[in-house]
């Protein structure tokens, strides 16, 4: 009997933040999400994705920072093309429906208002798909189809079986390209073989201006308190403005808005300097909502590090452990939408690349990820809240419009 040759199948997603591989103002701040009920439902999916993932990597130590926009993004790519239990655990994990057509529909509809307006609205904020396929194979024609449409991921044809390392070399250069040269070498040497099929890629750039910028002469070093316990001399930006404010008890909670009120970022303060663990331990997709729902204005007294965050890691373990082992199972995993069944496709691994630089002028934060399968303001309060980040602290950069948290990180050491 002739033995059945295994694929791989690589879904590669690149974002401001990281990189997937698999193989085988205030008023502002709390304003409801705008679009369609599909796009609604797959940012819900998103932001309760995030904090389950958070929950899974919150052990490692020191500073974290990923996109959980371009991971789910290019799972959800992946999914589309999965069948049967294997979609049924993947829908589970990525919080999706298990209509794959109405999925398709959400992303084209929030991918649409995540580029909507280009470099005219003053700030960058983009994203991009691609699949790149081995040359010859004859994936669906629908599933490319349906890829295109709604992900706007069109097929590029590389050749893994000849020339790996050289279809590696092409992919990250993309990645590359689509973060301005802040992700690079998102899949290492060695990532593609010969039995790669398919890589699905995703990436996500994010640049912009504070609303209100901070002034450099106001930055001056002070001590923060770093997550293993040792004082650490940083550079703090100081002002008083007003922002979206919130006191959650034993959490202080500020949204700062990015020009045009388009984009902001959400810092979750423990108010004591030993107290980031509880607040990880609490954080739901619920609870966070709420606690941005509850956001007011007020006049906040600020002291915020500058910081630069580059993380990189590797998935696939974690997310079988959430709930979808059988995509990275080579024996089980059914991804035979994608290439009607000429061979078993699976999950080998899920890599992800992330940065953030955070200054006085604002934000810059890129991530890519690759999955590769084988074969209404309140009036001003006269005394200014105090909000002094001197220890660690959770911090997302959301879309207003749509409610999506494009990235969620955790910083720890601004000096490490």
């Amino acid at each position: 009997m002739e033995t059945m040759r295994l694929g791989v199948l690589g879904v590669a997603v690149l974002t401001l933040v990281g990189g997937i591989l698999v193989a085988g103002g205030p008023a502002l701040a709390a304003r409801k999400a705008e679009g369609p009920p599909e796009q609604a439902a797959v940012v819900q999916a998103n932001n309760a994705f995030a904090t389950d993932l958070y929950a899974k990597v919150r052990a490692e130590k020191g500073n974290l920072f990923f996109s959980p926009y371009s991971i789910s993004s290019a799972l959800a790519m992946t999914y589309t093309g999965a069948k049967a239990k294997t979609a049924e655990e993947m829908a589970a994990v990525l919080h999706l429906d298990a209509d794959q057509a109405k999925v398709c529909a959400g992303y084209a509809a929030l991918i649409k208002a995540i580029n909507e307006g280009g470099e005219e609205r003053g700030f960058r904020l983009s994203t991009a798909n691609a699949l790149w396929g081995q040359t010859g194979y004859g994936f669906v024609p629908a599933f490319l189809e349906s890829l295109k449409a709604s992900f706007g991921a069109g097929l590029s044809e590389v050749d893994f079986q000849k020339d790996a390392d050289g279809a590696r070399k092409t992919i990250n250069a993309w990645a590359e390209k689509e973060t301005q040269e802040k992700i690079k070498d998102l899949i290492p040497p060695g990532g593609l073989t010969p039995v790669t099929r398919l890589v699905l890629t995703n990436a996500i750039y994010f640049k912009a201006a504070w609303a209100e910028p901070f002034k450099k002469e106001n930055t001056k070093d002070g001590p923060f308190q770093a997550g293993n316990g040792t004082k650490v001399t940083v550079p703090l930006m100081h002002q008083v403005h007003g922002y979206g404010y919130l006191d959650a008890g034993d959490l202080q909670v500020l949204d700062m808005p990015y020009e045009k009120f388009a984009v902001s970022m959400t810092i979750l303060l423990p108010k004591t300097a030993g107290g980031l663990g509880k607040v990880e331990q609490s954080l739901t997709a619920a609870r966070l909502e709420g606690w941005i729902g509850g956001l007011k204005h007020a006049r906040v007294d600020l002291a915020l590090p500058k910081f630069k965050v580059t993380a990189q890691c590797t998935l696939g373990k974690t997310l079988a452990a959430m709930g979808m082992p059988t995509a990275f199972d080579a024996t089980k995993a059914d991804f035979s939408t994608m290439n009607a069944g000429k061979e078993p496709l699976w999950i080998g691994d899920v890599i992800h690349k992330a940065y953030v630089d955070v200054n006085e002028a604002g934000t810059e934060a890129a991530a890519a990820t690759a999955v590769v399968m084988l074969g209404g303001a309140a009036p001003q309060i006269e005394k200014p809240v105090v909000f002094r980040a001197d220890h660690p602290f959770l911090f997302l950069i959301r879309d207003l419009q749509s409610g999506a948290i494009l990235f969620m990180g955790r910083v720890e050491n601004p000096k490490a």
